[in-house]
């Protein structure tokens, strides 16, 4: 006796829904390994990203050190250079201030310049005119100055002038001046 239709069809524990269901349970299992994997991969490229960085990051603080030492460098010889151009001019202005100090009837014929003081060699043709025109201004300037002679060709007369400033005397006199200014 036959209680149904159709013909029973096999049973099998894989049936189409449950292959339907395992697929989609493969393809999300498959997708959380390949997510897994990509986020493992960016992990190691941030970290091998981030040593790099910081090497570099390394490299260019050396750098800007070697930047600023070679920076204050250049700024001391800058300064040095303004200084030794100042005293420079400085000394192109005395040098010729002090040739403009020499009247004309007095040849030159030698100048030292010391650190404190100058040595004149020269030829005048008395010593009045020595003493009035070059010897005034000379004392004037310098705190000792001492002058020797002798008897040229011609009746003129060789000279030596040796002009010192006491430097001792010269901060004191700055002292002086400012203690000076201060009262006033």
């Amino acid at each position: 006796m036959k209680y149904s239709y159709i013909v029973p069809r096999k049973k099998t524990i894989l049936s189409s829904e449950m292959i339907l269901v395992l697929t989609f349970f493969a393809i999300t299992f498959m997708m959380l390994i390949f997510t897994y994997l990509f986020i493992f991969y960016k992990d190691y490229r941030y970290i091998e990203t981030k040593k790099e960085l910081a090497i570099e990051k390394e490299q260019l603080i050396k750098n800007v050190e070697d930047m600023k030492s070679k920076i204050l460098f250049i700024q001391e010889q800058k300064a040095l250079s303004e200084t030794i151009h100042t005293k420079n001019i400085v000394l192109k202005d005395s040098i010729k201030n002090m040739f403009d100090l020499v009247p004309q009837r007095i040849v030159l014929s030698q100048v030292h310049i010391l650190e404190n003081g100058l040595i004149f060699y020269g030829v005048t043709p008395t010593k009045d005119v020595y003493n009035f025109m070059l010897y005034a201004p000379l004392k004037s300037i310098f705190h000792k100055t001492y002058t020797s002679f002798y008897p040229a060709d011609g009746g003129w007369l060789n000279f030596v002038s040796s002009n010192y400033i006491d430097t001792e005397l010269s901060d004191l006199d700055i002292k002086d001046e400012d203690i000076n200014d201060d009262e006033d």
